[in-house]
């Protein structure tokens, strides 16, 4: 896929003015019939340039897997595509400060920043399919008052939210299927989600197969 350098230059540039570091393009089949859209790059997807290589890859390539899909058959990027980091002060046993920056979740301004991007991308791909990893993703294409606890596992039908000329979010013109699942990092918080998230990606495989996808 091409990206307009006078779409993503103003982003970057943008950044400065939040937590926000590196960027990182989508990745995988650029002509797809499903489109998974997370949250935002890690620090190891920083280093690498690819979307999902850290622990949470692993995990979503194996949920993949259940669904009989692999990374070569669907368009992976996120909401927000340079890493949110949080500060955090810590002292060794030297007695010495250390900063420390962990991955945190993206703030709502970030993510507006971070919308014409991900709206060109959709317009792009024009999936049969839209993969929402986790409540943040769930949030920013369909409402703010959703819950990943309520609504993954099922197909949401309807407009998704763009981001408008007014800087505010308004319906997309074309109507999209929207497969609400749990982000792959959510077990390593909650393991007792991994019955359901595997049991999702079962019914993902039979819609799949029923749609002829």
């Amino acid at each position: 896929m091409t990206y307009p350098r006078d779409l993503i230059d103003p982003i970057i540039l943008k950044n400065r003015e939040f937590d926000l570091e590196g960027f990182v393009f989508g990745n995988g089949d650029f002509s797809p019939d499903i489109m998974l859209i997370g949250e935002a790059p890690g620090e190891v997807e920083i280093r690498t340039g690819v979307p999902f290589t850290g622990r949470s890859g692993k995990e979503l390539d194996k949920t993949l897997a259940i669904a009989g899909l692999t990374r070569d058959q669907v368009y992976i990027t996120s909401i927000v595509r340079s890493r949110p980091f949080g500060r955090k002060t810590i002292i060794d046993k030297t007695g010495q400060k250390i900063e420390k920056r962990p991955n945190r979740m993206p703030k709502q301004k970030e993510i507006l920043l971070h919308a014409p991007l991900l709206d060109y991308e959709i317009a792009q791909v024009q999936p049969k399919l839209i993969i929402a990893l986790g409540g943040c993703s769930l949030k920013r294409l369909i409402d703010n008052n959703m819950k990943i606890s309520e609504s993954h596992g099922t197909i949401w039908h309807g407009k998704i939210k763009q981001l408008g000329a007014d800087s505010n979010y308004v319906p997309s013109q074309q109507a999209y299927d929207v497969f609400p699942i749990f982000h792959p990092a959510a077990i390593f918080y909650n393991r007792k989600i991994e019955p359901q998230l595997i049991a999702d990606w079962e019914k993902l495989k039979e819609i799949l197969e029923a749609k002829a996808i």
